[in-house]
């Protein structure tokens, strides 16, 4: 139940803490796994409460500010997320069998998911399967690549793996760029190491981000957002093109290709 949740896996500052907004927690069960349709389910209770709080869909979102957007479904089992929309969330965040998570309803559709781990710690940052690869930028007209992990949304697939002539999409032909071919989930893009960035939009809009290394492989954080306003998906491939003041990474321009 709730409160021996909060008296065994939950920091002790946490546990003093009134968690004053409705909650509830998910954890497997023997014969269980996280596709398990049972996990998708709201609790009964949980919904008769929220009343029409959330009934179409809702939006889960993780302590470093990605989120998953969750379409719903009723039948004679409850209220229950769809499997696509729900397996990703799991995907994305490398759910094991020994995690228990903490679900917060905190307005209308939104959600805040808190993930455990079985000794008590939370994940307070993206979790990765394992180092990345990366490779050189391109430099002037010397070819290479760097490998990310990309995004999900409505954008008509291009399954790339090489882009003719990238070089046509930069603003300053100068400037290194790599291109990006889009995975399964849509956190970070990783790259050569610089530091604190901006993404620029095809349509001129800026979005904050900064870089992060991970065990050696340094990255781009702020992508899942991009991958969201551009409507990426995977399979497609844009050209990042990188801005710099002085040997900086100040901006990625983001280039769709043409369709």
């Amino acid at each position: 139940n709730r409160s021996s949740f909060q008296e065994t896996m939950l920091p002790e500052s946490e546990n003093r803490e009134n968690l004053s907004n409705p909650s509830f927690i998910k954890s497997l069960s023997i014969g269980q796994n996280w596709k398990s349709k049972s996990m998708r389910i709201f609790p009964e209770e949980f919904v008769r409460s929220a009343g029409e709080a959330f009934v179409h869909r809702v939006v889960l979102s993780v302590l470093w500010n990605n989120s998953w957007q969750c379409w719903l479904r009723q039948d004679k089992d409850g209220l229950y997320m769809v499997e696509e929309d729900w397996d990703e969330f799991v995907d994305d965040n490398l759910l094991d069998t020994d995690d228990t998570l903490l679900f917060t309803h905190q307005d209308t559709m939104y959600f805040q998911v808190r993930i455990f781990k079985k000794d008590g710690n939370e994940i307070t940052s993206v979790p990765l399967e394992g180092e990345p690869a990366t490779h050189p930028f391109h430099q002037e007209t010397t070819p290479a690549y760097a490998s990310a992990n990309g995004g999900t949304s409505s954008r008509a697939r291009k399954g790339y793996a090489h882009v003719e002539n990238p070089k046509r999409y930069l603003l300053n032909p100068r400037n290194p760029y790599f291109e990006k071919t889009l995975t399964k989930t849509n956190i970070v893009l990783f790259s050569p190491p610089n530091t604190h960035m901006y993404f620029l939009l095809p349509d001129g809009e800026k979005l904050d981000g900064y870089t992060k290394d991970y065990g050696g492989s340094h990255s781009f954080l702020g992508w899942a957002a991009v991958c969201e306003r551009c409507n990426l998906r995977t399979g497609d491939t844009v050209v990042c093109e990188l801005e710099l003041s002085g040997r900086v990474v100040s901006a990625v321009r983001v280039h769709l290709l043409d369709e």
